[in-house]
């Protein structure tokens, strides 16, 4: 038994616990949350300030962590995009392998221990699996259209196979993540769907996330239908003239909608959009600092809030993000927030239950999320003074301040 304890212990599933402690036995799993004068003997860690479950990354692509200058270049999102053609192919295995290692011992330093991972080269799938992460790694399928996917859908399949033969991890599952409704035809992003369902993989699209995006669905214009034109691709929805409905009614039309799928950003989603995600059971992980560098728009988190719908928190690549420390996304959820007309009541637990909790929904795991008995021991340790109140403490304060990550129940080396 390893016992850590805190001035300030929050479980998340419950109330914050002063002076608190959380032992987590051999085998990984929690046995005791509660006052530290009650805990169970064993070797004991001491932090100074609050403890908490390990954070979920709810959308990232940690194989990008060595684009970090297109964070630092003035690209708005429709030229920052159009850089991943030209650069991917230039990328070796053995830089892609570094690139994912790089940004999984980011996250693990900054308290992330369980991720929702888009993949796109294979060669980043046995760096990650060799990690003390959790979650699940999303195989990409991304630029394709009919005529291509008749070329590639059976290579870019073999990978997928392959992949989850060879995975022999308890803590890592494969899933699927059709790129977006503008980088693959209706077809395509049937199929790719169709494929997650029959081998019971979760799924993990991007949607909504800038206006482009919006005008590509609904009209089949825009700089998303040149971009496709010009790459050589055939896409419907240009050759239509769009659907005339939102990516969000799109995107329930490809099936990839459910409570086996979470979406990334959700920008430009009005009431109606969010009401459909939530009859489907469709998380929604914002990525807030991604979308004011690439000037995508700010999502509604007040709306989010309010309407009770599933929320989780993502930081998305280097390539978009200063860092990969979920905590430095709460500031600015908290901003937009209040900026939108939330009251302030409640919102800093909200944030904090989103990146944690909120996640766990994300990737259809119940034993993350939360400091229970039972449930994995991976925690977080940030070097803040609770105060009064421990949710705004770490809201404010928590960014850059992770000291310790524990990973059932052992400690990493920093």
């Amino acid at each position: 038994m390893h016992i850590f304890t805190a001035p300030t212990v929050v479980p998340v599933g419950s109330e914050p616990i002063s002076d608190g402690a959380v032992a987590v036995g051999d085998d990984g799993l929690i046995a005791y949350v509660g006052p530290s004068s009650e805990a169970p003997e064993g070797e004991t860690t001491r932090f100074d300030g609050v403890l908490t479950p390990g954070l979920v990354n709810a959308h990232t692509h940690l194989c990008y962590s060595a684009y970090t200058e297109m964070y630092t270049s003035d690209k708005e999102f429709f030229e920052w995009i159009q850089q991943f053609a030209i650069r991917n192919p230039a990328m070796t295995d053995g830089e892609w392998a570094a690139a994912a290692r790089a940004g999984a011992e980011e996250s693990l330093r900054n308290g992330t221990t369980a991720v929702a991972d888009v993949v796109t080269p294979a060669a980043a799938f046995p760096a990650l699996l060799d990690t003390p992460l959790t979650g699940t790694l999303y195989w990409e399928a991304c630029f394709q259209d009919s005529a291509t996917w008749e070329d590639n859908r059976a290579a870019w399949r073999d990978v997928l196979m392959e992949t989850r033969a060879k995975n022999h991890s308890e803590d890592l599952s494969i899933g699927v993540s059709p790129h977006t409704l503008y980088t693959l035809s209706t077809a395509v992003g049937v199929s790719v769907a169709e494929l997650a369902r029959t081998l019971d993989v979760r799924l993990h699209p991007h949607l909504a996330e800038t206006k482009h995006e919006d005008m590509f669905v609904r009209r089949g214009a825009g700089p998303f239908a040149f971009m496709t034109r010009r790459a050589g691709l055939s896409m419907d929805l240009t050759e239509s003239r769009g659907a005339d409905h939102s990516p969000a009614a799109q995107a329930g039309k490809l099936n990839w909608l459910g409570a086996d799928s979470h979406v990334a950003h959700g920008v430009h989603l009005d009431a109606e959009d969010r009401a459909l995600l939530r009859e489907q059971g469709t998380a929604t992980a914002l990525c807030i600092r991604s979308n004011q560098r690439l000037e995508a728009g700010e999502p509604p988190v007040a709306a989010y809030r309010a309407e009770g719908g599933p929320v989780a928190v993502g930081t998305d690549s280097r390539a978009s993000s200063p860092d990969l420390d979920v905590a430095g996304e709460w500031p600015e959820l908290r901003k937009a927030a209040l900026s939108q007309g939330d009251s302030g009541e409640g919102l800093d637990r909200w944030i904090i239950e989103a990146s944690t909790a909120g996640g766990a929904t994300a990737l259809g795991r119940k034993d993350i999320g939360s400091l229970e008995v039972g449930r994995r021991g991976d925690l977080a340790h940030f070097a803040v003074d609770a105060g009064d109140d421990p949710y705004a403490a770490l809201v404010s304060a928590a960014a850059g301040n992770c000291t310790a990550t524990v990973v059932k129940g052992r400690l990493l080396d920093r």
